[in-house]
């Protein structure tokens, strides 16, 4: 099956990234939906913004840079979906609004229509389940900033069928990522290996032994990370790096996914990093 129209649910950071890869790189006609117009005109800031940067660049000319524009159509409806080859939901981190979004998803779309989501930490088997079409239910992990980092998990559910996973590999490819296949666990891959690194650096700092420039300029400097854990944290927000850490405790019940203190009180006290003007740094 080839993918010729696609919706993603949700106009922030990834959701908007993934609209943009998907009109832009794959060349497909993308519906871009959110609960609110301000969410998606928002959303569609973002994209124009990286777009007019890469045609300062020389990168693209004023002419590619509106056809794509054009190809991203905004709407605040999911029954929109009603002619969509596959959707990527890209909502917020929690089970219960993803269920909701699966659930309609599920009676508004043709039946061969691929139910995709960018989840970093949610199991996919459950939220296939919200479904009547698990086997056409795939994670699809993109990273952060979408435009530029060219991995995508692709995590496969207990029902997901070979066909599903072909079509979304074929498309990841066609969208110019990499995609690799990792299984249905607690964090994936790159966030099981990712957050406990964040998280012990975090740990470094509580236990004063180093602050946070110095142990991120060690991660930089030693192990050629083009950005520190600290810097990254405040980058990704501190809220969403504890939800995760929280994930892997719970789901994989080991005490070396136990949460910093440290985090805790940063959270507590709205320090979030750079979307609040402040975490392990000042913005």
């Amino acid at each position: 099956m080839e993918i010729k129209k696609m919706m993603v649910i949700g106009a922030g950071q990834m959701g908007g990234g993934i609209a943009q890869v998907g009109a832009a790189v794959a060349n497909v006609p993308v519906l871009l939906n959110d609960i609110s117009e301000e969410f998606i005109n928002k959303g569609l800031k973002v994209i124009e913004g990286n777009l007019s940067r890469d045609v300062k660049k020389g990168r693209m000319d004023e002419t590619r840079k509106e056809a794509i524009l054009k190809n991203i159509i905004p709407t605040i409806s999911l029954k929109e979906a009603k002619n969509v080859d596959m959707v990527v939901e890209a909502a917020i981190e929690n089970m219960e609004i993803k269920g909701k979004i699966f659930k309609e998803l599920d009676e508004v779309c043709p039946p061969h229509t691929i139910l995709a989501t960018n989840t970093s930490t949610l199991p996919i088997t459950e939220i296939a389940a919200f479904t009547k079409r698990p086997e056409k239910v795939i994670g699809m992990h993109f990273m952060n900033p979408v435009p530029v980092m060219q991995l995508v998990e692709v995590i496969r559910g207990l029902a997901t069928s070979d066909e599903t996973y072909e079509v979304i590999k074929a498309m990841s490819e066609k969208m110019g990522k990499t995609p690799v296949v990792v299984n249905d666990s607690p964090g994936f891959v790159s966030n099981r290996v990712l957050m406990p690194m964040i998280n012990e650096a975090i740990y470094c700092v509580y236990e004063g032994i180093g602050t946070p420039e110095a142990v991120d300029a060690v991660m930089r400097l030693g192990m050629n990370h083009p950005m520190g854990p600290l810097a990254l944290a405040d980058l990704i927000g501190l809220d969403t790096t504890l939800y995760v850490i929280e994930i892997l405790y719970k789901g994989l019940g080991d005490s070396k996914y136990r949460p910093c203190p440290l985090l805790r009180k940063y959270v507590a006290a709205g320090w979030l990093g750079r979307k609040t003007g402040r975490g392990f740094y000042t913005y």
